[in-house]
């Protein structure tokens, strides 16, 4: 019998430097990352993993240039706003984890509203 892993956690780590290999801006390799996330998401039930969980912003990623900052944080309202109805859709459960401090006020009702849409779905078993 082949074992399945029902959480597997993923570090966002290289997206900058993958873009800017490529000769492109360090924001083109978040937006790829981004995609990839949805990807995952999407494959998650296929291959049974219940739990995913995605480091995707840490407090070193403070020090970085505020267009990069900025720019991560629109993409991540983006991400929300677009994916809710699919992650609804698709019966995904999300939980936000972390120090929500420094994130602008739309970001936090952003997140705390997925997490509240999401918090009635089930785990797939």
């Amino acid at each position: 019998m082949t074992q399945v892993a029902e959480h597997v956690a993923i570090i966002m780590d290289g997206n900058g430097r993958w873009a800017q290999r490529r000769g492109r801006p360090r924001l083109v390799g978040h937006h790829a990352g981004a995609k990839r996330v949805r990807e995952i998401v999407q494959a998650c039930p296929e291959v049974r993993v219940k739990y995913l969980t995605v480091f995707a912003f840490s407090t070193e990623n403070w020090k970085r240039t505020q267009v990069e900052v900025s720019g991560l944080m629109r993409l991540f309202k983006r991400y929300i706003r677009r994916e809710t109805q699919a992650l609804i859709d698709e019966g995904v459960r999300v939980r936000f984890i972390g120090d929500r401090i420094k994130l602008d006020d739309t970001l936090v009702q952003l997140m705390d509203e997925l997490e509240l849409v999401t918090s009635e779905i089930q785990q797939l078993t």
